[in-house]
């Protein structure tokens, strides 16, 4: 549907009952809605997000917020005029920023009684499965002690997380792993627009039902000290959307009309047709390890008929990955088709590829009848509806 199509609709008659019930609330704020220009937190933007807040949290409602801003409160104390491009100068300025980030929130929060917690978060607190049900547990115990906790990726060790995406992704993520009923992404624009919102006439589109309804929509990347911009603030829409959670995507400074569900920013519909938490887990929060590739028949067989992966089906493996780490499966043209747990180490795959499992149980023992990959830990990324390998072999 066309751009146009979608800001002309009617704000959706089920959002104020939507956001009014929502028990448990994901907010997430960017640098460029927290920080000065030249660098440092102002704390006036940094108490309206808070006082946004309070009374969501002291009617008895769970809040978390997902905060951005280690970086640019790091800058001022170590006399950086812009934000650091090299790693180790943006870690150092996480370091010391960090801490000042959080004295800021503790001291707006205890203004209302609230008490906030610190929650730092690195990829593999999401994607090893003994840690992501640590981050939950912390999550929930915090919540439950009516604690407002303050998340952010831990800056001062991540590598890849630090130009991850200015915590959209994490956002959520964190609002799938808690279960939350609503998402409230703020940037420093009003919602989404069909084109660039600086422009006269440009429309914003007040409502997406289906993230499909987003292939014509072109948005750019963040400029200053922010990391993330409207790209990503869509995919974390995507995200949330397919895990049923509802998104609204505002101005900073509409939040308290948001969580009031006035009819501002983009309201982001949810997916009745959510897939298990483990797939969307798969999709969504893993990092692939490696890859394996496959012939044009493994890859028919895991996208059109959903089987699990043989390793007769397995041309090549690539990668440092142990058995139970994320994959990603590779179509002959090298288009990931999916990603999976891969029962088996890279080392261990040489003599296995290409295959039957009746070959290997009767030559290696029976322990070696068993997939590289079970379609249970299995799920089909979108850019296999793209591969014409898939689509030949489908007939």
């Amino acid at each position: 549907m066309a751009a146009s199509a979608m800001s002309a609709r009617a704000g959706s008659p089920d959002r104020l009952t939507s956001i009014s019930g929502a028990r448990r609330v994901v907010v997430k704020v960017g640098s460029s809605s927290l920080a000065w220009a030249a660098g440092g937190i102002d704390d006036v933007r940094l108490g309206a997000v808070v006082t946004a807040l309070a009374p969501r949290q002291l009617a008895g409602s769970d809040v978390v917020l997902v905060s951005s801003g280690a970086i640019a409160a790091g800058l001022a104390p170590l006399g950086l005029p812009v934000r650091p491009r090299d790693l180790a100068t943006q870690q150092a300025a996480a370091s010391v920023g960090q801490g000042l980030l959080m004295h800021r929130y503790t001291e707006a929060a205890a203004a209302y009684g609230i008490t906030v917690g610190q929650v730092l978060l690195t990829s593999d607190d999401l994607v090893r499965r003994a840690h992501y049900g640590n981050a939950r547990r912390t999550l929930q115990r915090l919540l439950a002690l009516a604690v407002l906790p303050v998340v952010n990726e831990n800056d001062t060790v991540a590598t890849e997380e630090i130009r991850f995406g200015d915590n959209d992704r994490l956002a959520a993520l964190v609002a799938h792993l808690i279960g939350a009923d609503l998402l409230i992404l703020l940037s420093d624009v009003d919602g989404l627009y069909a084109s660039d919102p600086r422009r006269r006439g440009a429309e914003r589109i007040r409502e997406v039902r289906d993230a499909a309804e987003l292939a014509d929509v072109r948005v750019g990347r963040a400029r200053g000290l922010g990391t993330g911009g409207m790209q990503t603030k869509l995919e974390a829409a995507s995200i949330a959307m397919s895990a049923g959670i509802p998104v609204v995507l505002a101005a900073a400074a509409d939040l308290a009309a948001a969580l009031a569900g006035q009819e501002i920013g983009t309201w982001f519909h949810p997916s009745v047709n959510k897939p298990a938490a483990r797939r969307l887990w798969l999709a969504h929060a893993t990092t692939a390890r490696g890859r394996l590739h496959l012939d044009a028949g493994a890859v028919a067989a895991i996208v059109h008929r959903r089987s699990s992966l043989l390793p007769a089906g397995v041309t090549g493996a690539d990668g440092r990955f142990v058995a139970g780490d994320p994959v990603d499966l590779v179509d002959p043209a090298g288009t990931a088709i999916a990603r999976g747990v891969v029962a088996y180490g890279v080392d261990e795959l040489p003599g296995l590829l290409g295959r039957s499992t009746r070959e290997l149980a009767a030559t290696l023992g029976p322990e070696f009848a068993r997939e590289l990959v079970h379609r249970d830990d299995l799920v089909v990324l979108p850019t296999a509806k793209g591969s014409a390998t898939a689509r030949r072999s489908d007939g």
